[in-house]
């Protein structure tokens, strides 16, 4: 299953919108060391009930628009 996610860092609380067909996911984590990228995935992980090494990243590593697959 494909993904497109937009991602807030450095939000004050991590949430989980759905605003079309986008998720909107704010992570505590900054933008810095690839840490919002793997909270990302670990808030994927969870939400779809699959193990992180299922999740990837497929576009948008350094952007905020991201572009995640869901391996089940």
């Amino acid at each position: 299953m494909y993904l497109k996610v937009y991602v807030v860092p450095g939000a004050r609380r991590e949430e989980v919108e759905e605003v079309d067909d986008t998720l909107r996911i704010s992570v505590r984590e900054p933008a810095q060391a690839n840490r919002a990228n793997v909270r990302v995935r670990e808030i994927v992980a969870l939400r779809y009930r699959v193990p992180l090494s299922k999740v990837t990243i497929l576009t948008g590593h350094h952007s905020r628009g991201k572009m995640l697959v869901v391996n089940s």
